[in-house]
């Protein structure tokens, strides 16, 4: 890891088990511009490049470190209509309860839900995660229009059918509406060079 810590809003998800009201959190780039697609990647799509990664800490305790795969057409202004990879890298253990309220936190940040609807996607997203714990990984395999998969481990936990929840759900982290705009940054920097 290398880079200047950078003082994100408070609130991230992931932070949730360490203090969830806390307002301090940081991101760290990760420098890893000509890292090779991992083989367990490779056999979901053939096609794929890294295009950015950070590591998220949250006052002071590293949380876990993200990175975005995509093919090397990814283009990070239409990233919702495009294949992708998002693997988060577990440094610190998270109930996947916990994990699945947090997120719906954050896509109601980013635009409002009603209540029927949050519900609903709470639910979806409560029966999806698993708990994790330090050094596990959580890869979402995002297909535009048709939803996102769920790895843990490289094993498969599930998928969002929900194209707009699926959608809204990778918006926590590559939405311009994010809460966390460094960390976005940070996960499509590739792509802007």
């Amino acid at each position: 890891m290398i880079g200047r810590r950078t003082t994100l809003h408070c609130g991230f998800w992931a932070g949730l088990a360490l203090a969830s009201r806390l307002p301090v959190a940081w991101a760290q780039p990760v420098n890893q511009s000509n890292m090779p697609v991992p083989a367990r990647l490779r056999a979901i799509a053939s096609d794929l490049r890294w295009v950015g990664g950070q590591r998220l800490t949250y006052w002071g305790f590293d949380v876990y470190d993200a990175s975005l795969w995509a093919n090397v057409s990814f283009a990070p202004e239409d990233w919702a209509r495009q294949d992708l990879i998002l693997e988060l890298r577990y440094l610190r253990d998270f109930k996947g309860l916990d994990i699945a309220r947090r997120s719906v936190d954050e896509i109601h940040k980013q635009r409002a839900l009603s209540a029927e609807k949050k519900q609903k996607w709470f639910s979806d997203l409560q029966s999806l995660m698993p708990d994790v714990r330090s050094g596990e990984r959580l890869t979402g395999i995002y297909t535009p229009a048709k939803g996102m998969k769920l790895l843990h481990q490289d094993r498969p936990v599930g998928e969002l059918a929900d194209a707009e929840l699926a959608q809204r759900f990778l918006g926590i982290w590559l939405a311009a509406e994010t809460s966390q705009r460094q960390l976005r940054q940070g996960l499509l920097a590739g792509a802007q060079q």
